[in-house]
């Protein structure tokens, strides 16, 4: 209650005597203080001498102002009054301060006593302490809003800011910035060192950010290794906004590549991958302005990692490009629009011994798409196992087809698998069911895996290929050299065949590095008892150094490109070559 002028006095007794007595006005959990029309305190209760550390003889006769903390305004104070005039109760939270000086929130109830006539002859008030109940607030308030682990705003709280960045943009026409910050190979610092040293490391990164950028702007945690900053007022030029947005990321990355100290003595080395996108006012929403400034993210990773990227057109019209791809992929299978070509492989003597089966996609009255384009994008949304299984069924439906020719009863065909669809927990029983429901025999099916397959869940993947082996399925390594298949990995798997990945064989005959990594692979595929396949041969002199070095399986456009599978069995079938469109070295070649 404040100092204000009160309405005439009243008699004491007459506003105690509505409590009863004073045994039962001392049991009441809240503080009660009861005043004259005069604001004169004439009785308090135990609860208010325990709340306030005022005893009864220091109180009586003073006026609330004694508890007075000094945060209410006088324009508080006038509300206050105003409301008590017109309904004679008053309500609220207000802040009050202790006999020891300890200023504290309080619940306030005042209620104005009248005698008959309607005159105010006093007050009473009750209050209780709410300072446990602030707490409470301030730290739900808190999680809300806040990374429990690096005390940065969460994702909820930037999209907040961010928000109120554009509507100030738009008032002063600035351009603002948000960049999305990932830090590079955070999943293998958590697995081999533990949770709890990557958290040290989050940690650290938090406080890095903050050092990075002015207090007007927001460092935040998306999630897992993810950061967010938000630079707000950078210039209303987009080109000056652009320099100011690229000098603090190129600050943070620097900052954040410098060497942390971990636990137990370990420095580690981090770096980061940085992906920006300007706005001004509210011309993108903010969930567009975070897509965009992830998708430069990842254009960052794919960069090298410890780079950064801005989001611009080219950017956007490769994700339209790709939303509209995957909506027409999500039903390609089901309209039947995936179509499959076969490219011969032969062996030294350019005797035909199989085919590589190769998917395409062919949207009505479009180009076909490349796989280049659409494989990924399959992987990532996980269309890939359904796809998969297609081709694999598809192959199988061939290879009996094939077992009626005498042509082509011998050859053998391989079917690229990805990693998502190999990991399927029931993928030996799809291969399984597919060689019994087309009855062949399983030694003619060959499997292709790429070697970033092998390098995770080990155990999981020696275990199914063995089982497949046991059924007769052969296996190929696929692309060999492009990934981190080593000596010791290649002794585990039961593969039959090596590919070289094309790459290495295009310059063989002109570059000596590329020259000594294919016989290096020739040379250790031959000493494990591999079949060694090279990719992408396309000239006489490409497959004579081949042949002299040791490789003994070719696969090429000098040999056959890749052409639907119909013709590749019509040129193989004794079809005319103006049925078939496969080129003249594979027409009529019997198997060697």
């Amino acid at each position: 209650m404040s100092d204000s002028d009160f309405p005439e006095a009243c008699p004491a007794d007459s506003i105690a005597g509505s409590w009863g007595q004073q045994a039962i006005f001392n049991q009441i959990g809240a503080a009660i203080m009861v005043t004259d029309a005069n604001e004169r305190i004439l009785r308090t209760n135990e609860a208010f001498h325990r709340l306030t550390g005022y005893r009864s003889e220091e109180i009586i006769g003073r006026t609330p102002k004694i508890l007075s903390s000094g945060r209410q305004s006088p324009d508080f104070y006038r509300r206050m009054w105003q409301a008590l005039a017109a309904s004679g109760r008053w309500e609220g939270e207000i802040w009050n301060r202790r006999k020891c000086g300890e200023i504290y929130p309080e619940w306030l109830i005042i209620n104005a006593c009248r005698d008959a006539d309607g005159a105010v002859t006093g007050y009473v008030a009750t209050f209780s302490d709410i300072s446990k109940l602030k707490h409470a607030e301030s730290e739900i308030q808190h999680l809300a809003f806040y990374d429990p682990l690096t005390a940065l705003p969460n994702r909820r709280l930037l999209f907040d800011r961010l928000e109120q960045a554009c509507m100030a943009g738009k008032r002063k026409a600035d351009h603002g910035a948000l960049l999305i910050i990932d830090i590079d190979n955070f999943k293998i610092l958590n697995d081999t060192l533990g949770h709890d040293i990557g958290d040290h490391l989050l940690i650290e990164i938090a406080c890095r950010l903050k050092q990075c950028i002015r207090e007007c702007d927001t460092a935040a945690r998306q999630g897992g290794d993810e950061f967010a900053v938000m630079l707000e007022a950078l210039d209303p030029h987009p080109h000056v906004a652009a320099v100011s947005a690229e000098a603090v990321a190129e600050k943070i990355r620097e900052e954040l590549a410098r060497p942390v100290m971990l636990a137990r003595g370990h420095e580690h080395y981090c770096t980061a991958s940085i992906g920006v996108s300007l706005f001004r006012g509210q011309e993108k929403s903010v969930e567009t302005l975070l897509k965009q400034a992830d998708i430069a993210m990842y254009k960052a990773k794919e960069a090298g990692r410890n780079a950064i990227r801005f989001f611009d057109q080219a950017m956007q019209t490769t994700l339209d490009r790709r939303a509209s791809l995957e909506a027409g992929l999500r039903h390609a299978l089901a309209r039947g629009e995936f179509v499959v070509h076969a490219q011969p492989q032969v062996d030294a003597g350019r005797g035909l011994v199989g085919a590589e089966l190769l998917l395409r996609w062919q949207p009505p009255g479009q180009p076909v798409v490349s796989p280049d384009d659409f494989i990924p994008l399959a992987e990532e949304s996980g269309l890939i196992v359904p796809i998969g299984l297609w081709v694999l069924d598809t192959a199988c439906a061939t290879l009996r087809r094939w077992s009626e020719l005498p042509r082509l009863r011998d050859l053998y065909l391989s079917v690229n698998v990805s990693a998502r669809q190999f990991r399927q927990p029931d993928f030996v029983d799809q291969v399984s069911t597919a060689l019994n429901r087309h009855g062949i025999a399983a030694r003619r099916l060959k499997l292709e895996l790429t070697e970033s397959l092998l390098l995770d869940k080990v155990e999981e993947v020696v275990f199914k290929m063995r089982a497949l082996r046991m059924l007769g399925v052969r296996f190929s390594l696929d692309d060999f050299g492009t990934g981190y298949a080593s000596l010791a990995y290649l002794k585990r798997f039961p593969f039959e065949q090596l590919k070289i990945d094309r790459s290495f064989i295009r310059d063989i005959t002109t570059d000596p590095d590329d020259a000594a990594i294919v016989r290096a692979i020739i040379a250790m595929g031959n000493s494990l008892r591999l079949n060694v396949v090279a990719e992408g041969v396309e000239d006489p002199a490409q497959h004579a150094y081949l042949v002299e070095h040791g490789c003994r399986f070719f696969q090429g456009y000098m040999f056959g490109r890749p052409v639907p599978l119909p013709q590749f069995e019509a040129a193989l079938n004794g079809g005319s070559e103006a049925e078939v469109a496969v080129p003249d070295p594979v027409i009529g070649v019997e198997r060697g």
